[in-house]
Formats: structure tokens, sequence, C-alpha cells
């Protein structure tokens, strides 16, 4: 079959592959019908029975499963849980009615009903009056030591500061210290003003014309003697020594430095430096832009053209030929379970339904009917013998009982009576063990 048939358009083959699509699509065919097909039509058969195992079997046997476990925990588990719990909560509540019968009430009532009362009686009545006792010694003690205290540490010094010497060191200033104080403050105005103010004015004038006549020339002497020291003496082998260390270093040092500075890179350069460039630029460089460009490039083109070619004219058609094996083999597969399946319903299923239809549906519907009309005549038959039966069986019983009381009347002279056996039979109705009813009246007064 074509795949345009089906309504798939797939992209026309290169130019090139023409004659590779004549040449396998025949083998190819035949290689799906011979082998293909009856691998696709086992897999069929597989998917089908995996399906009716599992429609048939494993979900029944799951929902089964699954309504025994749900009967079980709605009859079984869940009840069971339930007086667990019930029973946990039962227990529960007897422990701990059982521990606050033991432990918690003895304790609460005693601390409730006597120590509380006792406590609070005990404080009102006891303590907070010894403690108010307790409070007015303590205030009545503390006020005695107070005063007794101030009687023998306050009162004596103060009455001693107070009315003895204060009065006297008043007495002693205003009379004796202020005078004698007034008498040294002239003494010493009078000692300074005429004696140590003249002798300091001399002192200043001394140190004054020392400093000037004397010290100022013999400062500025040697002054002006270490001046033309340093200028003289010092500062040319100074300025000398500056101006040669100034030409060595501008002359001879900074030369050489510099010379080091630019000779010594290059020196280093040209030791561990130069080398390695020059072998990677001149050496290595070219040696893999050579590999790369005339070994490893054409290989990877190489490689990438073959590999585009094996995909492009092999595993492509290959792949399209596998694909379109594969779903003509379902084709064919779908095509032959679809005869299977009309040859099942045309030669089994079809008759089978027909028979059903047209011989065993009328012969059951006349079974049926002859079943019912036979039950029903039997079963008439049945209640009109029954009936019968019962009414010659009470007729008996009757004439029976009449024999019996005839024959008592006759020999005792006593009226017949109802025998106990009847009544306890009968449970005080007024009816017997069959459908007649009893006589309400007695037999002396029918006889009668």
């Amino acid at each position: 079959m074509d795949l345009e048939k089906h309504g798939r358009h797939e992209p026309p083959p290169p130019a090139g592959q023409g004659c590779v699509y004549a040449v396998v699509r025949i083998p190819v065919r035949i290689l799906a019908v011979v082998v293909v097909l009856p691998v696709r039509v086992v897999w069929d058969l597989l998917v089908l029975g995996a399906r009716a195992v599992y429609r048939r079997a494993l979900r029944p046997a799951g929902d089964a499963v699954a309504r025994a476990g749900a009967w079980l925990h709605r009859y079984l588990l869940a009840p069971a849980g339930h007086a667990l719990a019930w029973l946990a909560r039962g227990a529960g509540l007897v422990l701990k009615w059982a521990v606050l019968a033991v432990v918690y009430w003895p304790w609460a009532g005693l601390w409730r009903y006597v120590l509380a009362p006792a406590g609070g009686a005990l404080w009102r009545w006891v303590l907070v009056p010894l403690g108010q006792g307790l409070a007015l010694l303590g205030r009545g003690t503390a006020a005695a030591l107070s005063w007794l205290a101030k009687a023998l540490f306050v009162w004596p010094w103060a009455a001693l500061w107070r009315y003895l010497l204060v009065p006297a060191g008043a007495a002693l200033y205003r009379h004796l210290l202020r005078p004698a104080g007034h008498g040294l403050v002239w003494a010493a105005l009078a000692v300074v003003r005429y004696l140590l103010k003249p002798a300091g004015a001399g002192v200043v004038w001394t140190v004054g014309a020392v400093v000037r006549y004397l010290l100022k020339p013999t400062g500025a002497a040697v002054v002006w003697t270490v001046g033309a020291v340093c200028r003289y003496l010092l500062v040319p082998p100074v300025r000398g020594a500056a101006w040669l260390v100034g030409g060595l270093y501008r002359y001879v040092l900074a030369p050489a430095g510099r010379a080091l500075v630019w000779f010594l890179p290059r020196v280093l350069a040209a030791l561990f430096v130069w080398p390695w460039a020059a072998l990677w630029r001149y050496v290595l460089v070219p040696a893999a832009t050579g590999v790369h460009r005339y070994l490893l490039a054409p290989l990877g083109h190489g490689a990438a053209r073959l590999a585009r070619g094996l995909y492009r004219h092999v595993l492509t058609p290959l792949g399209r030929f596998i694909t379109s094996t594969w779903r003509l083999a379902g084709r064919v597969s779908r095509a032959l379970g679809r005869g299977l399946v009309r040859l099942w319903r045309g030669c089994v299923a079809r008759p089978a339904a027909w028979v059903y239809r047209q011989v065993a549906t009328p012969a059951g519907h006349l079974v049926r009917e002859v079943w019912r009309t036979s039950r029903g005549t039997a079963r008439a038959v049945w209640r009109t013998s029954r009936t019968a039966a019962g009414e010659a069986w009470h007729t008996a019983r009757a004439a029976v009982r009449d024999a019996r009381a005839g024959v008592r009347q006759a020999l005792f002279g006593t009226p017949p009576r109802e025998p106990v056996r009847s009544r306890a039979r009968t449970l005080g109705s007024t009816k017997a063990a069959g459908n007649t009813p009893a006589p309400e009246i007695s037999l002396s007064k029918q006889q009668g």
C-alpha cells in the first residue's frame, strides 16, 4: 500500500535516490511480509491477550481486593478501631478519675478545707496581732534608744559647742586674733614697702646691668665666633662633599643604573623569554596551523561529509524503509485480524445467534409456558386436595369428639366439657387448632 492513499504525504526522494528506492522497494516489501508481518501479528496478539487479561482477570481481581479491603475496613477494622478508641477513652477516663481521686482530690481537700482555713485563722488571729505588737515594741525601743543616744552623745557636745566653745571663740577672735591680724598685716606691708621693694629694685637693676653690659656682649661674641666657624670652616667642606656626591651620582651612578635598567631586562629576555617566544612563534604555531589546516581540517571535513552522506543516503532511507515496513505490517496484521473477526462472526457468532433467537428462544418460551401452566394446575389440585383432606379431618375429629362426649355422659352422667388439651392447644382463643372455630356454647347447652 502506498502512503499517499491514506493521506500521508512524504517529501519525494532526491534525484539520486530514485534508483535506490526502485531497487530496494520490492525486497523490502518481501522482507516485510515474510519477517516483519509475523512479528507484528505476534505483537498484536500479545497486546490483545494482555488487554483481555487486564479486563477479565486483573481489574476484577483488583476490584474484588478493593471491595474486600473496603468491607474489611468498614465492618472489621473500623469497628475494632472505634472499640479500641472507646476502650482507650474509657481507660483514660477511669485512670483520670483514679488519679484525681488518689492524688489530687485528697491534697486539694486538705489544702482547701484544712490548711487554708487554719493558715488564714493563724495569720489573722495570731501572726498579725503578734506582728503588730512586735512592731509597736520595736518602735518604742527605737525611740528610747534614740533618746538615750542623743542624751549621751549629742546633747552634751551640742551644749558644749553652743554655750562654751562658740562664745569663747567669738571673744578670742574679736579681742585677740583680729587685732593681732591687723598688726601683722601692717607690719608685712611696712616690710614690703620700705625693705623688700627697694631691695627688689636694686636686684633688678643689677641683673639688667649684668645682662646688658656683660652677658649680651659675651653672647654676641660667641654667636659671631660660631657663625664664622660654621661659614668659613664647616660649610665649605660640607659643600664640597655634597658637590662631590652629587657629581658621583649624576655622572657615575645614574648612568650606570640606567645602563643596568636598559641592559638587564634585555639580557633576561634574551635568556628566558626570546627562546620560548621564538619557539612558540616560529615552531609551535606554524606546526599547529599546518597540522590543523592540512590534516585535522581535511579529516574533519571528510568525516563530516562521510557522516552526512551515511545519514542522508543510508540511515535516512533505511529508517524510512523500516517505518514503512512496520506500518505495512501493521495494516496487513489489522486486515488479517479483521478478516478473522469477520470469519468468526460469519461462521460461529451469527449462526449461534440465529439458533438462539430462532430455536432456543421459542423452545424456552414454550417450556416456560408449559411449566407455568403445569405448575398452576398442580398448585390448584394441591390446594383442592389439601382443603378436602382438611375438611374430612375436621369432620372425623368432630364425630370422634361427639362419640367420646356421649360415652362419657352415658357412663358418668356428667355434662361433657371441652378437654384441657384443646384449650391449651388453642391458647385461650375461640378457634381450635384447625380452620373451623371452636363452639362458643358448651355441649350441655347444645344438647339441652
